[in-house]
């Protein structure tokens, strides 16, 4: 992985509310049938960040995923 920001989707069980979403201000939040997804452009290091937001939030991390450059 390098260094430069990628686009990441982040899902996670449940629907966070406003309280759990202000641990994820560079993080753009949508709520779906049964978890919330956040969406951002993330460096390695804001990747493992968020990462420890979600586990120290006792959240149940559900899926990463990081989209390539082509726009997927």
């Amino acid at each position: 992985m390098d260094g430069e920001p990628a686009l990441y989707t982040i899902r996670i069980n449940g629907h966070l509310g406003p309280t759990a979403l202000s641990a994820f201000p560079t993080m753009e939040p949508h709520c779906y049938a049964a978890h919330t997804v956040l969406t951002g452009r993330l460096d390695q290091s804001a990747l493992y960040g968020v990462l420890a937001e979600v586990e120290a939030l006792g959240l149940e991390l559900l899926e990463v995923q990081r989209h390539n450059r082509r726009g997927r």
